[in-house]
C-alpha cells in the first residue's frame, strides 16, 4: 500500500471522531480535556451543564475510545486516550475557512 493512503481502520477513526465532534457539548468537553485531565464535576461546572448530561457525554466518547476513565477512589478522572488527538483538535482548531455568506453549516443550506 502507498503511503498517504487512508485505511478503512482509519477511516473508523475519523467515523468515530465525526461522530464526537458533531455534538456541541462532546466538542467542548474534548477541547477542554486537551489541557489535561478533569473529572465530570468540573467539567459540568465550567461548561453550566448538568453533571448527568456531561456524565453521558463522556461515557459516548469513552465508548468511541477518545477518552479514557480512570477511577481514583470514588472520583473517576477522564483523559484524552491519545495525546495526538489534542495535537489534531488544535490544529483542527487553526484552520481558516473561506464560508460563502449567508451559508448556514448548520443546516447546509444557503
Amino acid at each position: 500500500m502507498a503511503s498517504g493512503l487512508i485505511t478503512d481502520a482509519r477511516l473508523d477513526t475519523l467515523d468515530r471522531v465525526g461522530t464526537a465532534m458533531a455534538d456541541g457539548v462532546r466538542r467542548q468537553i474534548l477541547v477542554r480535556l486537551t489541557n489535561g485531565p478533569a473529572y465530570p464535576a468540573e467539567l459540568a461546572e465550567a461548561m453550566g451543564e448538568s453533571r448527568a448530561n456531561v456524565s453521558n457525554h463522556l461515557a459516548c466518547l469513552r465508548g468511541c475510545g477518545l477518552v479514557r476513565a480512570t477511577r481514583e477512589g470514588r472520583q473517576v478522572r477522564y483523559d484524552l486516550a491519545d495525546r495526538k488527538l489534542a495535537r489534531a483538535l488544535r490544529l483542527l482548531a487553526e484552520i481558516e475557512l473561506d464560508v460563502e455568506p449567508g451559508h448556514s453549516y448548520m443546516d447546509g443550506r444557503a
